[in-house]
C-alpha cells in the first residue's frame, strides 16, 4: 500500500486523480499477460488520459504493476497456456532426461520454452520414450496439464 501511496503521488502533479479538469495527458499503457507456462505477452498502447480515475475504470481486471508520470503497467494473470505454445509448443525430453517443451520438435537447435522436472527414462516403456523424442504437440491447457500429471509419476525423487 506504502508503494501504491508514493506512486500515486507521483503521478498526481501531472493527473488528477478524482477528474477535476486539467489538460489531458499522453500516457504509454503497457499491458503484460502471464500466462500458464510462464511466458508473458506485452502490449504498449499510448492513451490520451483525463484522470487516474478513467484508467481505473477501464482496466479494473488489471493489477497494477508500475506507474509514473508517462507510463502505466498492468499485468493480468491469463487462466490458459500461451499463444506461443499453442502455435509451436512440443513436450520432449532433454539430453539429461528433464520434461521440457520446446518451440518447435525437440531436437538440438530447439529453444526449450520450459522445464519441468527430470523423468526416470528407465521406467517409461519404449512407445513412451519414442513419443518424447519425437515430440508431443501441446494443443491445448487441458492436454498441457494432463501431460505433466501422466510423467510426473516418472518423475525422479531426490
Amino acid at each position: 500500500m506504502r508503494i501504491l501511496s508514493t506512486l500515486l503521488l507521483a503521478v498526481a502533479a501531472v493527473l488528477p486523480v478524482h477528474g477535476v479538469s486539467a489538460a489531458p495527458v499522453k500516457m504509454t499503457i503497457v499491458l503484460q499477460q502471464h500466462y500458464l507456462d510462464g511466458e508473458m505477452s506485452e502490449e504498449k498502447v499510448t492513451e490520451t488520459v483525463d484522470s487516474l480515475t478513467e484508467i481505473w475504470k477501464k482496466y479494473r481486471d488489471w493489477q497494477l504493476i508500475n506507474l509514473d508520470d508517462r507510463t502505466i503497467v498492468f499485468r493480468k494473470t491469463v487462466n490458459d497456456i500461451s499463444p506461443l505454445l499453442k502455435t509451436n509448443g512440443y513436450f520432449g525430453i532433454t539430453d539429461d532426461g528433464t520434461l521440457s517443451i520446446f518451440n518447435g520438435k525437440p531436437g538440438r537447435s530447439s529453444e526449450i520454452i520450459q522445464s519441468f522436472f527430470q523423468i526416470d527414462v528407465q521406467k517409461l516403456e519404449s512407445r513412451q520414450q519414442q513419443k518424447l523424442k519425437q515430440g508431443i504437440r501441446v494443443l491445448s491447457k487441458e492436454q498441457y496439464e494432463q501431460v505433466i500429471e501422466m510423467y510426473r509419476h516418472f518423475a525422479v525423487v531426490q
